[in-house]
């Protein structure tokens, strides 16, 4: 595991002004973990921020002083030297109000399979990034209007894009196989994904976790293989269906879930409910009531075949 900092000149940062920043977690077969240590989910200072933001970001979650965010860890050895080889690329982009860290569970299962992967935070909408010139906190104090999130959207893609336009500069270029990129996201992640590759030659396959695909015209002409996935329990599921509805695409439903199910969230609430921290009802609102560990291994299997099969 590594991390990556990327700007773009060229862009002026729409929530702060300046110019744009970029941070990425890039997880990759390792050669050897001898020497290396395992990352935590979220640094110390993300962890502080993580545990103010997440009962506001998600209603439900515990407040304050009431879990030890940063005591999770990761499968990811930080630094560990690459695995010899070309891979195929996965682009990882979040749900609105999440950093790319919660991402972390399906990514690792996805890389452990020989795949480079690479988790995108957004700046401005996830609730906390740490960058090198210093913390960033969310501007959401809720849903976004319409507005607020075009602006998420367009913002997101264009980050996506400046990832793809920089895969070749990067350290682990020689690992990596320009001509085999897939791209994932999660809700306002999945409608990034979606629209960033439409157009774009470079991504043979997309996968959309739950994600609007109404806030442009319906991307006519769709050429990379799609993944629809969603939940059997969002409430925006007929929002979901009515976006959908044109486009061809491999279509899959996660049972007894809901919105966050696809997220590390899906595991963590679990546990917390477990712990009395977390309400019966509040858990059925976040991930659904399904079994995790069956649902964490129906997203899995779905995604991690999907790319199998297309990105060969």
């Amino acid at each position: 595991m590594r991390t990556v900092h990327l700007t773009d000149p060229a862009r002026t940062d729409p929530w702060v002004g300046g110019v744009r920043e970029v941070m990425l977690t890039v997880l990759y077969p390792a050669r050897s973990v001898r020497g290396c240590s395992r990352a935590p989910q979220l640094t110390p200072d993300e962890a502080a921020v993580f545990a103010e933001y997440a009962p506001h970001v998600h209603p439900g979650l515990p407040g304050p002083g009431t879990v030890d965010w940063g005591a999770v860890l990761t499968h990811g050895y930080v630094g560990a030297p690459p695995l010899p080889g070309r891979r195929p690329v996965l682009v990882y982009s979040p749900g609105g109000g999440d950093s790319r860290t919660l991402g972390t569970t399906l990514a690792e299962d996805l890389a452990s399979h020989g795949r480079v992967v690479f988790l995108v935070d957004h700046p401005g909408d996830a609730s906390q990034v740490e960058l090198p010139t210093g913390m960033r906190t969310t501007v959401l104090t809720g849903p976004p209007d319409p507005a607020t999130f075009r602006t998420m959207v367009d913002t997101r893609i264009a980050d996506l894009r400046l990832v793809l336009d920089r895969l070749g500069d990067l350290p682990l270029a020689p690992v990596m196989d320009p001509c085999r990129i897939g791209m994932y996201g999660h809700s306002a992640g999945g409608t990034a994904a979606v629209y960033t590759a439409r157009g774009d030659r470079r991504v043979g396959a997309v996968a959309n976790l739950e994600g609007y695909l109404d806030l442009y015209p319906t991307p006519g002409g769709f050429d990379p293989p799609l993944l629809l996935f969603r939940t059997g329990g969002f409430e925006g599921a007929a929002r979901i269906e009515s976006s959908w509805a044109s486009l061809p695409g491999h279509r899959a439903l996660l049972a007894d879930a809901n919105h966050w199910a696809f997220t590390d969230y899906g595991s963590l609430v679990a546990r917390l409910q477990t712990a009395g921290l977390v309400t019966a009802t509040a858990r059925a609102a976040l991930i659904g009531t399904g079994d995790p560990a069956v649902t964490l291994a129906e997203v899995r299997r779905r995604v991690g075949t999907f790319f199998a099969r297309h990105l060969l």
